[in-house]
């Protein structure tokens, strides 16, 4: 049987002027521009230790994952250093709204994008003896 075997594009919808928003990624979460306008990210440039993965889920529709975004969906990004990327979000008046969190599976916090999506940031980790409670 032919099978899905993982994501191959994040497409938004802007609520406004997309070149804006792409701006935005670019200068606050380093999103690496094309002259086309969008990004290729590429799992050999992801050194964490987990080997590189993505997740998919579907939360139920009563969900209040996502909020404050009203936004049906919400993009997790793989970082390299969640805490410096915080510091740097913070130095540049991006409100975080929740975190740093530490899970089985890495650090997490949410941001909102101009449009009003929220976004999860997750440094991936390995769960052991050197990131509990960090």
């Amino acid at each position: 049987m032919a099978r899905v075997t993982g994501i191959g594009g994040v497409f938004l919808k802007c609520k406004g002027d997309s070149a804006a928003l792409a701006a935005w990624y670019q200068e606050h979460l380093g999103m690496p521009l094309e002259p086309w306008g969008g990004a290729v990210l590429k799992w050999p440039d992801d050194k964490a230790e987990d080997g590189g993965l993505t997740v998919w889920n579907l939360a139920d529709r009563d969900s209040k994952w996502f909020s404050p975004s009203d936004s049906a969906f919400m993009i997790n990004y793989r970082v390299d250093d969640l805490d410096a990327l915080l510091a740097q979000l913070q130095a540049a008046g991006v409100a975080i709204i929740e975190g740093p969190q530490s899970h089985e599976n890495g650090k997490f916090a949410w941001i909102m994008d101009p449009d009003g999506n929220k976004v999860e940031l997750w440094e991936p980790m390995l769960w052991d003896d050197r990131n509990k409670g960090t």
